[in-house]
């Protein structure tokens, strides 16, 4: 249940930046008065019982507010940015959209040390870059590229080649260079495993094998992910289901 309220706020949150057809400014609005109504319900302000039950997860595992406001941050870049300049400007929005979202997570377990929290983020960020680069073919329809503009310059790829789903040898070495750099977290991030309880071990790992097993995908298309959006199969979910039992 309170994992779950934790859920619906993010949900909330990136429905209305997201979901709607409002204009940006109108977007950028109602997020405000979302971020209002969380900051009133710290102090026992509630406009529903969604608020209140917030509150009290909150407070019993006394949770982060900041993380929260972090998020809204992230759904609020969501409305106005589509395009970023360099990897740094990536991992600074993965900072918001994702790693506030693996420290809640250990939050719950009461494990708070910076080394533990560092693993997180970056089992976190890998989880955000690789969906990035799964869901490539949906993103440019709603006009958003999450590689690095001076990245995709690099490699001889244009923005172009994104509008018109045009793969080459040159696109696919560009994302190739994406899912290495991304296993590295990965890679980096599974040393938090050790530090886990059993239950939220397996958890956390299974979602690690997740999204390196994305990645494998990506390869085994020849990193063609303009034209294609690799997914796991149920046979997949047995496969890594059964992994994070042996652990």
């Amino acid at each position: 249940m309170h994992i779950a309220v934790v859920y619906q706020f993010a949900r909330q949150a990136d429905d209305l930046a997201d979901e709607s057809k409002d204009t940006a400014e109108k977007k950028l609005h109602l997020l405000d008065l979302y971020e209002k109504e969380f900051t009133n319900s710290l102090i026992g302000k509630y406009n529903n019982e969604f608020w209140s039950a917030l509150h009290s997860t909150i407070e019993k595992y006394s949770l982060t507010p900041q993380y929260f406001y972090d998020l809204i941050n992230a759904f609020k870049q969501d409305v106005v940015k589509n395009r970023f300049m360099t990897f740094e400007e990536v991992i600074n929005y993965c900072s918001y959209s994702a790693n506030p979202v693996g420290r809640i997570i250990l939050e719950f377990f009461n494990i708070r040390d910076d080394e533990s929290c560092q693993y997180s983020d970056n089992i976190c960020t890998a989880l955000q870059l690789t969906n990035f680069y799964q869901d490539v073919s949906i993103d440019i329809q709603k006009n958003r590229i999450y590689i690095p503009l001076d990245e995709i310059e690099k490699f001889g790829v244009t923005i172009n080649q994104f509008d018109l789903k045009k793969n080459n040898a040159n696109f696919e070495k560009l994302v190739e260079f994406q899912v290495v750099r991304t296993k590295k977290y990965f890679k980096d991030g599974s040393q938090l495993l050790k530090r886990l309880p059993r239950k939220l071990k397996r958890q956390i790992y299974m979602t690690i094998l997740g999204g390196e097993k994305i990645l494998d995908k990506i390869e085994q298309l020849n990193f063609n992910v303009i034209n294609n959006h690799p997914k796991i199969s149920k046979v997949d979910y047995i496969v890594i289901l059964l992994k994070a039992l042996m652990i």
